[in-house]
C-alpha cells in the first residue's frame, strides 16, 4: 500500500461512462454553458518526420506534480491524435494575449499546411514544434491515454518547459478572445 492506496491497482485504459439516470441538457444548452466558462487558449502540436500538425485547444489541465504532467483532450479522429499516438509525444503552448491570430490559424481558419506560418516556431530537442513568445511552452512524453467516446485524453509528462512572467495569457469566453486586466 502507498498512502492508503494499493500500489498494484490496475487502472483501466478506457473511461467507461454509464448512461445518466436523469435526462441531460440539450446540445444548445451544453454549448451555452461551456461558452460561459473562460479558459486559457493553447496550441497543441506534434511532429512525425517532416509533418507538423496542431490544433487550438482550451481543454487542458495540470494533472500532477509527481511526475510533472498535464492532460489534454484531442478529437480522436483528428490527424493530431493520430500523430501523438504514433510518436508518443506532443507540445503545448499557452498563447499570450497578443497571439489571437495564431489561435485562429490552428482553430481551422487557415489550411493545415499553412498554420505554422503564424507565429515564430522552433523545435524542442524531441523535434516537436515550439512556439516562441508563448506565456508557457512545454514538451511532453505521453505517459497515458484514455478514450472517452469522441476524444482522447492524453496524459503528458513534462520533459521541457519555458515560461515567461512578462506575458499575460489569451482567454476564450463566449466565442471571443479576452485578456486579463492587471489590477495594481
Amino acid at each position: 500500500m502507498v498512502d492508503g492506496w494499493m500500489a498494484d491497482f490496475d487502472y483501466p485504459d478506457t473511461l467507461r461512462l454509464r448512461a445518466p439516470r436523469r435526462p441531460t441538457i440539450g446540445d444548445a444548452e451544453f454549448r451555452a454553458a461551456m461558452a460561459a466558462m473562460a479558459s486559457t487558449v493553447h496550441v497543441v502540436t506534434a511532429r512525425r518526420g517532416d509533418e507538423r500538425v496542431g490544433r487550438t485547444a482550451t481543454s487542458m489541465l495540470s494533472l500532477s506534480a509527481a511526475p510533472p504532467s498535464i492532460l489534454v483532450s484531442i478529437d480522436m479522429v483528428s490527424r493530431l491524435a493520430d500523430v501523438i499516438i504514433k510518436t508518443g509525444g506532443f507540445s503545448l503552448a499557452m498563447l499570450a494575449d497578443d497571439q489571437g491570430e495564431i489561435g485562429n490559424a490552428f482553430a481551422g481558419r487557415m489550411d493545415p499546411q499553412d498554420r505554422f506560418a503564424s507565429g515564430e516556431w522552433k523545435s524542442w530537442p524531441s523535434g516537436n514544434p515550439m512556439l516562441l513568445g508563448a506565456v508557457t511552452a512545454i514538451d511532453c512524453e505521453v505517459i497515458g491515454a484514455i478514450e472517452t467516446g469522441t476524444h482522447v485524453l492524453f496524459a503528458g509528462a513534462i520533459i521541457e518547459a519555458e515560461t515567461t512572467t512578462t506575458r499575460s495569457p489569451l482567454l476564450w469566453q463566449r466565442h471571443h478572445y479576452h485578456s486579463l486586466t492587471r489590477q495594481e
